[in-house]
């Protein structure tokens, strides 16, 4: 995983961790996270997300699946960011 070093893109995502293999301590299963736009990420396969310790690192883009959320059900998961 490798932390944000650069301004990066506002635009967030939900997504679902599908799979936390070597990242246990960063990632649960099943669980949404939101996911901040990085194309020089996209590029190399991987995603911007914000993780267990509230930062965004880059994790690789198989170990999750986007979703969309209904409008009250995002706000409340964006809340408690």
């Amino acid at each position: 995983m490798t932390k944000a070093t650069s301004a990066t893109n506002t635009q967030r995502q939900f997504v679902v961790c599908i799979n936390n293999d070597g990242y246990a301590a960063s990632l649960e299963c099943r669980k949404i996270y939101v996911s901040i736009a990085d194309e020089e990420a996209r590029r190399h396969k991987l995603m911007r997300v914000i993780d267990e310790s509230g930062e965004d690192y880059l994790y690789p883009q198989k170990s999750f699946i986007a979703i969309s959320l209904p409008q009250t059900v995002r706000r409340a998961v964006l809340t408690t960011l």
